[in-house]
């Protein structure tokens, strides 16, 4: 699977009106979560959070969401800020502009924000222009490093370095509250809040 863990500047250049870092006042980091509620592994990472005082942003799945009310209520209910991951985490690039604009809108019954995250990081400048315009008045986040949590071929160890490695101000990093993500994120988020609380990071919901 190839995908790279730091975006490179060349890519925030082709998709100018993306979020994919936040300004760096002072020493603060974003962490993302997407794909849940899932019942185990999104109660793991609150839990984790909680140790920490940190704060964190949800990317979620509208059908999930949907399944999983009590879980979704929790996030809120910590303070933690919640994204729209669209309903059945469609490929921008796979589906038809129609199919995608309603799916997002579908998950909108269940998630209720302005901060919209597409599926795999693919979206079209078509749709993109679309959630941006008036109407939706969609923000699009994006991400600086991913901690390939999702890659089969990525160990439990090589994930945590991944977010280890690549910690600066303004960051935004994006872990999986999912069933395959689980094996690794319960090793490695630990690991990254313990070096983050060390190094004096505040952890911060994202709130544009």
């Amino acid at each position: 699977m190839w995908y790279l863990v730091k975006t490179p500047w060349w890519l925030k250049k082709l998709y100018p009106s993306c979020v994919w870092d936040l300004p760096a006042n002072g020493k603060k980091i974003y962490l993302t979560f997407d794909d849940g509620p899932h019942p185990e592994v999104t109660p793991f990472v609150l839990d984790q959070l909680k140790k920490y005082n940190a704060k964190a942003t949800f990317f979620c799945i509208g059908k999930n969401a949907a399944q999983h009310p009590g879980v979704y209520k929790r996030i809120l209910e910590e303070g933690h800020a919640i994204g729209n991951h669209s309903f059945n985490h469609l490929n921008g690039w796979h589906s038809k502009d129609k199919d995608y604009f309603d799916d997002i809108i579908e998950a909108r019954k269940y998630i209720d924000s302005k901060l919209f995250r597409p599926p795999y990081g693919k979206i079209t400048r078509f749709q993109l222009k679309y959630l941006q315009a008036e109407g939706l008045k969609m923000k699009v986040i994006m991400w600086t490093v991913i901690s390939g949590d999702f890659d089969d071929d990525v160990s439990p160890e090589k994930c945590y370095r991944n977010v280890a490695d690549h910690i600066k101000p303004g960051r935004i990093i994006v872990f999986h509250d999912s069933d395959k993500a689980a094996e690794k994120l319960t090793y490695a988020l630990p690991g990254v809040l313990e070096k983050l609380a060390k190094e004096g990071y505040d952890l911060q919901k994202i709130s544009i």
